[in-house]
């Protein structure tokens, strides 16, 4: 069987891309772990946007990251899939909504 280009593994090593750039890992991790504390949203309602966005730009190490937080914050399956399909419409959408664009030019050339 050939080794997936996605490992698994390699979400715990997220913290090493301080490695080549410590000063910029710094800043990011600092923004990224304030970004994530109570504010106006509780942690919890924090993980399922994070969930929903996971899924919408694709990352496979952040759907891991935030299945698990989330399910940690005290979210369930069924609101977890729910914020999913919520980015999945919105996603959709955002692809349809640019089909205007399209109309637009088509009917600039067809002039």
């Amino acid at each position: 069987m050939s080794k997936s280009y996605y490992e698994p593994s390699d979400l715990g090593k997220f913290g090493d891309i301080k490695d080549f750039q410590p000063e910029l890992a710094e800043k990011f991790f600092g923004y990224y772990n304030s970004v994530f504390q109570e504010g106006a949203l509780s942690e919890r309602e924090k993980s399922l946007i994070a969930l929903a966005v996971a899924h919408a730009v694709q990352c496979p190490y952040c759907i891991d990251a935030y299945t698990s937080t989330s399910l940690e914050k005290g979210s369930d399956e069924e609101e977890m899939m729910e914020a999913i399909h919520v980015a999945a419409a919105i996603k959709g959408g955002a692809a349809l909504v640019h089909g205007v664009q399209m109309m637009n030019k088509a009917k600039d050339m067809s002039m």
